[in-house]
Protein backbone atom coordinates (compact mmCIF):
# COMPACT_ATOMS: atom_id res chain seq x y z
CA UNK A 1 0.00 0.00 0.00
CA UNK A 2 1.41 3.55 -1.18
CA UNK A 3 1.84 6.01 1.84
CA UNK A 4 -0.29 8.39 0.61
CA UNK A 5 -3.23 5.82 0.05
CA UNK A 6 -2.43 4.90 3.75
CA UNK A 7 -2.27 8.20 5.04
CA UNK A 8 -5.68 9.30 3.00
CA UNK A 9 -7.02 6.06 4.85
CA UNK A 10 -6.01 7.32 8.42
CA UNK A 11 -7.23 11.11 8.16
CA UNK A 12 -10.80 10.22 6.51
CA UNK A 13 -10.92 7.40 9.32
CA UNK A 14 -10.30 9.83 11.67
CA UNK A 15 -12.47 12.36 9.88
CA UNK A 16 -15.57 10.71 9.96
CA UNK A 17 -15.18 8.68 13.47
CA UNK A 18 -14.06 12.12 15.04
CA UNK A 19 -17.80 13.90 13.69
CA UNK A 20 -19.36 10.60 13.54
CA UNK A 21 -19.70 11.31 9.60
CA UNK A 22 -21.82 8.04 8.82
CA UNK A 23 -23.94 5.74 10.87
CA UNK A 24 -25.05 2.26 10.32
CA UNK A 25 -27.89 1.93 7.30
CA UNK A 26 -27.08 5.23 6.43
CA UNK A 27 -27.59 6.03 2.21
CA UNK A 28 -24.88 8.35 1.15
CA UNK A 29 -25.12 10.53 -2.47
CA UNK A 30 -21.57 11.34 -3.32
CA UNK A 31 -20.97 14.22 -5.51
CA UNK A 32 -18.65 13.56 -8.17
CA UNK A 33 -16.77 16.39 -10.56
CA UNK A 34 -13.30 15.12 -11.02
CA UNK A 35 -10.60 13.40 -9.24
CA UNK A 36 -10.97 14.66 -5.21
CA UNK A 37 -14.07 13.45 -5.24
CA UNK A 38 -13.82 10.65 -7.63
CA UNK A 39 -10.94 9.88 -5.13
CA UNK A 40 -13.68 10.03 -2.31
CA UNK A 41 -16.35 7.89 -3.51
CA UNK A 42 -13.63 5.24 -4.05
CA UNK A 43 -11.95 5.19 -0.40
CA UNK A 44 -16.17 5.34 0.87
CA UNK A 45 -16.81 2.15 -0.71
CA UNK A 46 -13.32 0.22 -0.24
CA UNK A 47 -13.77 1.30 3.63
CA UNK A 48 -16.54 -1.32 3.61
CA UNK A 49 -14.60 -3.64 3.72
CA UNK A 50 -12.98 -3.01 7.23
CA UNK A 51 -15.81 -1.65 9.30
CA UNK A 52 -18.55 -2.97 11.24
CA UNK A 53 -21.27 -1.37 9.63
CA UNK A 54 -23.16 -1.01 6.53
CA UNK A 55 -24.32 2.16 4.43
CA UNK A 56 -25.25 2.53 0.85
CA UNK A 57 -23.53 5.09 -1.79
CA UNK A 58 -24.88 6.71 -4.68
CA UNK A 59 -22.89 8.69 -6.86
CA UNK A 60 -23.90 11.40 -8.30
CA UNK A 61 -22.52 14.14 -11.19
CA UNK A 62 -24.22 17.22 -12.49
CA UNK A 63 -23.05 18.07 -16.05
CA UNK A 64 -22.74 21.80 -15.87
CA UNK A 65 -24.13 22.07 -19.92
CA UNK A 66 -20.59 23.53 -21.21
CA UNK A 67 -20.91 21.12 -24.05
CA UNK A 68 -17.68 19.27 -22.78
CA UNK A 69 -20.12 16.05 -22.07
CA UNK A 70 -19.07 15.69 -18.42
CA UNK A 71 -22.08 13.07 -18.37
CA UNK A 72 -20.75 10.79 -20.34
CA UNK A 73 -17.10 11.12 -19.08
CA UNK A 74 -18.55 10.35 -15.74
CA UNK A 75 -20.94 8.07 -16.54
CA UNK A 76 -17.60 5.67 -18.21
CA UNK A 77 -15.80 5.74 -15.02
CA UNK A 78 -18.83 4.73 -12.76
CA UNK A 79 -20.30 2.00 -15.12
CA UNK A 80 -16.57 0.34 -15.15
CA UNK A 81 -15.93 0.16 -11.63
CA UNK A 82 -19.76 -0.94 -10.76
CA UNK A 83 -20.90 2.37 -8.77
CA UNK A 84 -24.33 2.77 -8.48
CA UNK A 85 -24.71 6.53 -10.31
CA UNK A 86 -27.14 9.31 -11.28
CA UNK A 87 -26.52 11.73 -13.82
CA UNK A 88 -27.40 15.61 -13.76
CA UNK A 89 -28.14 17.09 -17.11
CA UNK A 90 -28.19 20.23 -16.72
CA UNK A 91 -27.42 24.13 -17.91
CA UNK A 92 -26.20 26.07 -15.01
CA UNK A 93 -22.97 26.45 -16.05
CA UNK A 94 -24.09 28.91 -18.67
CA UNK A 95 -27.20 30.80 -16.80
CA UNK A 96 -24.15 31.13 -14.02
CA UNK A 97 -21.87 32.38 -16.45
CA UNK A 98 -24.38 35.04 -18.11
CA UNK A 99 -23.85 38.72 -18.48
CA UNK A 100 -26.18 39.55 -15.68
CA UNK A 101 -23.73 37.16 -13.32
CA UNK A 102 -20.03 38.52 -14.73
CA UNK A 103 -18.87 38.95 -11.27
CA UNK A 104 -19.52 35.92 -9.49
CA UNK A 105 -20.25 33.31 -11.81
CA UNK A 106 -18.50 30.34 -9.57
CA UNK A 107 -20.49 30.91 -6.53
CA UNK A 108 -23.96 30.70 -8.28
CA UNK A 109 -22.88 27.63 -10.31
CA UNK A 110 -21.77 26.15 -7.02
CA UNK A 111 -25.35 27.35 -5.50
CA UNK A 112 -27.33 25.83 -8.48
CA UNK A 113 -25.74 22.75 -8.35
CA UNK A 114 -26.22 21.80 -4.88
CA UNK A 115 -29.83 22.93 -5.34
CA UNK A 116 -29.86 19.85 -7.91
CA UNK A 117 -28.11 17.60 -5.84
CA UNK A 118 -30.18 18.31 -2.69
CA UNK A 119 -33.15 17.48 -4.88
CA UNK A 120 -31.45 14.38 -6.11
CA UNK A 121 -31.00 13.29 -2.61
CA UNK A 122 -34.58 13.98 -1.43
CA UNK A 123 -35.51 11.64 -4.08
CA UNK A 124 -33.35 8.75 -3.05
CA UNK A 125 -34.16 9.01 0.27
CA UNK A 126 -30.31 10.03 1.24
CA UNK A 127 -29.51 11.64 4.51
CA UNK A 128 -26.38 12.42 3.73
CA UNK A 129 -23.84 14.33 0.42
CA UNK A 130 -20.45 13.71 0.66
CA UNK A 131 -18.44 16.22 -0.70
CA UNK A 132 -14.74 16.34 -1.75
CA UNK A 133 -13.52 19.17 -0.12
CA UNK A 134 -10.28 18.90 1.36
CA UNK A 135 -8.32 20.97 3.91
CA UNK A 136 -6.96 23.39 1.33
CA UNK A 137 -10.56 23.94 0.08
CA UNK A 138 -11.51 25.29 4.17
CA UNK A 139 -8.32 27.42 4.11
CA UNK A 140 -9.42 29.04 0.96
CA UNK A 141 -13.19 29.51 1.35
CA UNK A 142 -12.21 30.97 4.89
CA UNK A 143 -9.86 33.35 3.34
CA UNK A 144 -12.64 34.20 0.43
CA UNK A 145 -15.39 34.86 2.95
CA UNK A 146 -13.37 37.50 4.63
CA UNK A 147 -12.21 39.33 1.66
CA UNK A 148 -15.13 38.83 -0.94
CA UNK A 149 -18.06 38.64 1.99
CA UNK A 150 -17.14 40.38 4.64
CA UNK A 151 -17.58 37.45 7.22
CA UNK A 152 -15.51 35.22 9.13
CA UNK A 153 -16.66 31.66 7.87
CA UNK A 154 -15.30 29.15 6.00
CA UNK A 155 -17.03 24.78 5.01
CA UNK A 156 -17.65 22.70 8.29
CA UNK A 157 -17.10 18.79 8.45
CA UNK A 158 -20.60 18.15 8.94
CA UNK A 159 -23.46 20.93 8.27
CA UNK A 160 -27.11 19.79 9.17
CA UNK A 161 -29.74 21.15 6.77
CA UNK A 162 -33.20 21.75 6.57
CA UNK A 163 -33.69 21.07 10.33
CA UNK A 164 -31.32 17.98 10.28
CA UNK A 165 -33.49 16.14 7.42
CA UNK A 166 -30.26 16.67 4.98
CA UNK A 167 -27.04 16.45 6.37
CA UNK A 168 -23.32 17.30 3.89
CA UNK A 169 -20.64 15.49 5.12
CA UNK A 170 -16.78 16.21 3.86
CA UNK A 171 -14.79 13.17 4.74
CA UNK A 172 -11.40 14.89 3.52
CA UNK A 173 -11.59 17.66 5.65
CA UNK A 174 -8.40 17.27 7.22
CA UNK A 175 -6.51 15.76 4.19
CA UNK A 176 -4.28 17.72 2.23
CA UNK A 177 -5.19 18.60 -1.07
CA UNK A 178 -1.45 17.60 -2.59
CA UNK A 179 -2.10 13.75 -0.93
CA UNK A 180 -5.35 13.06 -3.02
CA UNK A 181 -3.83 14.30 -6.06
CA UNK A 182 -1.43 11.69 -5.25
CA UNK A 183 -3.45 9.23 -4.77
CA UNK A 184 -5.34 9.79 -7.83
CA UNK A 185 -2.28 9.95 -10.03
CA UNK A 186 -1.76 6.64 -8.91
CA UNK A 187 -4.76 5.49 -9.58
CA UNK A 188 -4.39 6.96 -13.85
CA UNK A 189 -7.70 8.23 -13.45
CA UNK A 190 -8.90 10.15 -16.54
CA UNK A 191 -9.47 13.99 -16.01
CA UNK A 192 -13.04 15.34 -16.27
CA UNK A 193 -13.53 17.81 -18.42
CA UNK A 194 -16.11 20.27 -17.22
CA UNK A 195 -15.58 23.18 -20.18
CA UNK A 196 -15.78 25.94 -17.67
CA UNK A 197 -14.56 29.39 -18.93
CA UNK A 198 -13.20 30.29 -15.94
CA UNK A 199 -11.47 27.31 -14.79
CA UNK A 200 -8.39 28.38 -13.77
CA UNK A 201 -9.17 32.30 -13.68
CA UNK A 202 -10.88 32.69 -10.62
CA UNK A 203 -11.14 33.99 -7.32
CA UNK A 204 -10.21 31.27 -6.36
CA UNK A 205 -7.50 30.25 -8.30
CA UNK A 206 -6.22 34.29 -7.18
CA UNK A 207 -6.24 33.37 -3.71
CA UNK A 208 -5.17 29.81 -4.23
CA UNK A 209 -1.66 30.96 -5.58
CA UNK A 210 -1.23 33.99 -2.91
CA UNK A 211 -1.52 31.26 -0.35
CA UNK A 212 1.11 28.74 -2.14
CA UNK A 213 3.55 31.83 -1.81
CA UNK A 214 2.99 32.15 2.01
CA UNK A 215 3.50 28.38 2.03
CA UNK A 216 6.84 27.73 0.46
CA UNK A 217 7.35 30.86 2.49
CA UNK A 218 7.37 28.87 5.78
CA UNK A 219 5.56 25.28 6.20
CA UNK A 220 4.12 25.87 9.80
CA UNK A 221 1.46 28.91 7.95
CA UNK A 222 -0.62 26.29 6.60
CA UNK A 223 -1.04 24.33 9.55
CA UNK A 224 -1.33 27.18 11.99
CA UNK A 225 -3.78 28.55 9.86
CA UNK A 226 -6.11 25.50 10.01
CA UNK A 227 -5.50 25.38 13.91
CA UNK A 228 -6.41 28.96 14.16
CA UNK A 229 -9.98 27.67 12.71
CA UNK A 230 -10.53 25.51 15.22
CA UNK A 231 -9.15 27.86 18.07
CA UNK A 232 -11.17 31.49 17.80
CA UNK A 233 -10.99 33.52 20.63
CA UNK A 234 -14.53 35.43 20.53
CA UNK A 235 -13.33 37.43 23.41
CA UNK A 236 -10.90 39.24 20.92
CA UNK A 237 -13.02 39.80 18.24
CA UNK A 238 -14.99 43.10 17.93
CA UNK A 239 -18.57 40.70 17.95
CA UNK A 240 -17.32 38.81 20.94
CA UNK A 241 -18.86 38.43 24.32
CA UNK A 242 -16.13 40.89 25.59
CA UNK A 243 -16.75 43.50 23.18
CA UNK A 244 -20.52 43.24 23.56
CA UNK A 245 -20.11 43.64 27.26
CA UNK A 246 -18.27 46.58 26.24
CA UNK A 247 -19.85 48.28 24.29
CA UNK A 248 -23.25 47.91 26.47
CA UNK A 249 -21.03 48.70 28.97
CA UNK A 250 -20.01 52.17 27.35
CA UNK A 251 -23.86 52.53 26.61
CA UNK A 252 -24.55 52.87 29.72
CA UNK A 253 -22.21 55.13 30.67
CA UNK A 254 -23.29 57.21 27.68
CA UNK A 255 -26.93 57.54 29.23
CA UNK A 256 -25.72 57.95 32.16
CA UNK A 257 -24.00 61.41 31.31
CA UNK A 258 -27.30 62.05 29.38
CA UNK A 259 -29.28 62.01 32.15
CA UNK A 260 -27.41 64.21 34.46
CA UNK A 261 -26.77 66.55 31.72
CA UNK A 262 -30.47 66.61 31.26
CA UNK A 263 -31.32 66.75 34.58
CA UNK A 264 -28.78 69.62 35.36
CA UNK A 265 -31.28 71.64 32.30
CA UNK A 266 -34.11 71.13 33.97
CA UNK A 267 -32.52 72.48 37.45
CA UNK A 268 -31.29 75.04 35.44
CA UNK A 269 -34.52 75.97 34.01
CA UNK A 270 -36.55 75.37 37.04
CA UNK A 271 -34.34 78.11 39.00
CA UNK A 272 -34.66 80.48 36.08
CA UNK A 273 -38.24 80.09 36.06
CA UNK A 274 -38.78 81.14 40.54
CA UNK A 275 -41.02 83.68 40.52
CA UNK A 276 -40.21 85.93 43.21
CA UNK A 277 -43.08 87.39 44.94
CA UNK A 278 -44.34 91.23 44.73
CA UNK A 279 -43.01 93.77 47.41
CA UNK A 280 -45.92 95.30 49.01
Amino acid sequence: MSFAKKELKRLMGKAIQGHQMVRDGDHILVAVSGKDSMSLLWMLRERLNRIPISYDITAAHVDPGFGKDSARQMEDFFSAHGFDYKIIESRIGPKAHGPENRENPCFLCSRLRRKLLFEMAAELGCGQIAFGHHKDDVIETFFLNIFYGASISTMMPVQELFKGELTIIRPFYLVDESLIHRYAESMSWPRIELGCPTEGSSKREELKTMLAALFRSNKKIKGNIFHALHNANPEYLPSGPKASQHMQTQGARRLFHLDRQNLARENSTSRSQVIKPEKL
